[in-house]
């Protein structure tokens, strides 16, 4: 069942300065160290604070980094050490990445904590496009799900072509690429699990 919004409804922007300030001070950080650990400028993190500024998605992501905490807690504002048996992140709020010529967009929808043991992202490659990696840590493994349109696997010498369903499982700890070979947008879910 879907729930509708109701319409003429606009959402606000989230607030963060109460849930850093919380977060911030259970750390026993000043503002001082936070904006060293974080490379956000004090006066930013002063005026985020007292709810005069809202802060970019890069500046959400410095701070969680700096504070070890998902961005979903500092923009959902779940109280520290408080119960938290569902964090919503919203879409915004998932940092991306692109490459160089702008194909292929990697939108990183794993927590900051899990990175190095268990990633996944949602892959976006244009035509022609190609995503290619070098080799990763010894023993790690990459399974990717097509989800739209076509993608070619390449890990080491082996290639392995892909239809819409359908899952290649394959070591990572060599040089590695996504192609797009067909002539329209391919779309899937990416999944890195690193050696224990």
């Amino acid at each position: 069942m879907s729930v509708r919004k109701p319409q003429n409804v606009v959402s606000e922007p989230p607030r963060v300065g109460d849930t850093l300030a919380a977060l911030r001070q259970s750390g026993s950080l000043s503002l001082d160290a936070l904006s060293r650990k974080a490379g956000v400028s004090k006066s930013m993190l002063s005026q985020i604070e007292r709810g005069q500024a809202n802060p970019t998605v890069a500046v959400v992501w410095r701070l969680a980094n700096a504070l070890n905490v998902g961005m979903g807690e500092l923009l959902g504002g779940v109280a520290p050490g408080g119960p938290a048996p569902i964090e919503r992140v919203p879409a915004h709020a998932a940092p991306a990445i692109r490459s160089p010529d702008g194909l292929c967009e990697l939108r990183i929808l794993g927590p900051i904590a899990l990175a190095g043991q268990f990633e996944w992202y949602e892959l976006s490659v244009q035509p022609g496009g190609v995503l290619a990696s070098q080799a990763h840590e010894h023993g790690t493994q990459e399974h990717l799900t097509v989800v739209s349109g076509m993608l070619e696997v390449q890990a080491g010498d082996q290639v392995q072509g892909l239809e819409t369903g359908e899952t290649a499982r394959y070591a990572a700890d060599r040089p590695h690429r996504i192609r797009n070979p067909g002539t329209a947008p391919a779309s899937g879910w990416l999944v890195v699990v690193h050696p224990a």
